[in-house]
């Protein structure tokens, strides 16, 4: 799509930089634009055109009558099909907070620009959506659902495998260990992701038959990953609600031992994403999975209940930053802070350090520079079975 052949409006309640920008608009050959002074004004627009007709909104935040906040929640609200562009003087944390909403409310967010506007970012930005122009997205069949029965069913028929996805150390670009992730392979749909059937088993205290079947497919994987000689480590999550069965570790240790599997080679990951119940037993069940070898992670850290308080209390080995904080933190200063704290007390507490959801060679770049130890996520590889993760060690080249 050409600049001519775009339409925006240009929403500002200054006259003078509203004129501005339209003759910076025209000045790189768009030539349908409206305008509005503020948000009232440019829903009530909007109302009376079809919304699809207007292809891009400049839009400032700080406005008479109706602000762009609460314009763009009104967009979100009606499920407009539109782009955006963020246009203000505000600070930088409150733009990058206001961004996060946009994308929340459901609108294609093109950029967030500090004011003034230069031609040069405009026709960038321009540039930008006719990249990511926005396309209806097609028809797609409603999601399968699935009663306890039939997943508890599919666990004892060992229909559930895990899916590898790699770790890599960001000093060495090595792949050194991987996190098992479980997926259902269905006999009639195929591979089944987690979200259909986690929240199900654990809300039925089930949640042990499948953590029981992912540990024996994870430590016969790492014998075998071990006889070819590859020195990794797999991760395997283990429930909270696991941990009040004084009986777990024990029964975790004898399928390591019945393996022939080195406990060292396996990390145990503890979500952080429900409260700790029953502490001393759940204490007591880590405390010897630790003492014989296993390693621990403290899973999502940042998003759940009293991570710090967790950190003292457990032995934990490793400490996985959620994606939330990793995404977009090589533009995002917030972000970039929290993120270099939890580092630097990792490295303070002589734990490893493992960045979830890195997703671009920017993230990727920043958290070298940041000194995490190990980086997982889309960027270096998705989760794959375990013959397409050893065809990837084997394949591997730094980053």
């Amino acid at each position: 799509m050409k600049a001519s052949e775009i339409t925006i409006l240009v929403i500002e309640d200054d006259d003078f930089q509203r004129g501005m920008l339209v003759k910076m608009l025209r000045y790189l050959g768009v030539t349908a634009i409206s305008e509005a002074e503020n948000g009232k004004q440019a829903l009530d627009f909007l109302h009376t055109i079809d919304t699809k007709t207007i292809d891009i909104i400049i839009c400032d935040l700080k406005m008479p009558e109706m602000d762009g906040m609460e314009f763009i929640r009104h967009l979100g609200q009606e499920n407009a099909i539109t782009s955006i562009i963020i246009l203000s003087t505000l600070d930088r944390v409150l733009l990058a907070s206001v961004a996060k909403m946009t994308v929340a409310y459901g609108i294609n967010l093109v950029g967030v620009v500090e004011k003034p506007i230069v031609v040069a970012q405009l026709e960038s930005l321009i540039s930008l959506y006719e990249r990511v122009e926005v396309k209806p997205e097609p028809a797609v069949m409603p999601a399968q659902v699935y009663s306890i029965e039939e997943i508890m069913h599919g666990v004892r028929a060992k229909q559930f495998e895990p899916f590898f996805q790699p770790k890599v150390d960001l000093k060495t670009d090595r792949i050194i260990g991987a996190e098992a992730l479980a997926r259902w392979i269905h006999p009639e749909h195929g591979v089944i992701a987690p979200y259909h059937f986690i929240n199900l088993i654990e809300q039925n205290n089930q949640i042990d038959e499948l953590t029981f079947l992912m540990l024996e497919k994870v430590v016969a994987a790492s014998r075998l990953l071990h006889d070819k000689g590859y020195d990794i480590s797999i991760s395997v999550n283990l429930s909270l609600n696991s941990l009040t069965d004084i009986t777990l570790a024990n029964r975790i240790i004898e399928v390591a031992r019945e393996a022939g599997v080195n406990p060292c080679h396996i990390i145990l990951e503890v979500t952080e994403s429900a409260a700790m119940t029953e502490v001393a037993l759940a204490l007591e069940n880590l405390a010897r999975l630790r003492m014989h070898g296993f390693g621990l992670a403290i899973d999502d850290y940042g998003t759940g209940y009293s991570s710090l308080q967790q950190l003292t209390r457990i032995a934990f080995s490793e400490l996985k930053i959620d994606q939330s904080f990793v995404k977009d933190v090589a533009i995002n200063p917030a972000l970039r802070i929290i993120v270099e704290s939890s580092i630097d007390m990792a490295n303070k507490l002589q734990v490893s350090c493992v960045a979830e959801g890195v997703e671009t060679k920017e993230d990727w770049d920043i958290l070298k520079s940041m000194s995490c130890n190990m980086a997982q996520g889309y960027f270096i590889a998705k989760p794959m079975n375990l013959t397409s993760f050893i065809e990837f060690y084997e394949g591997h080249s730094a980053l």
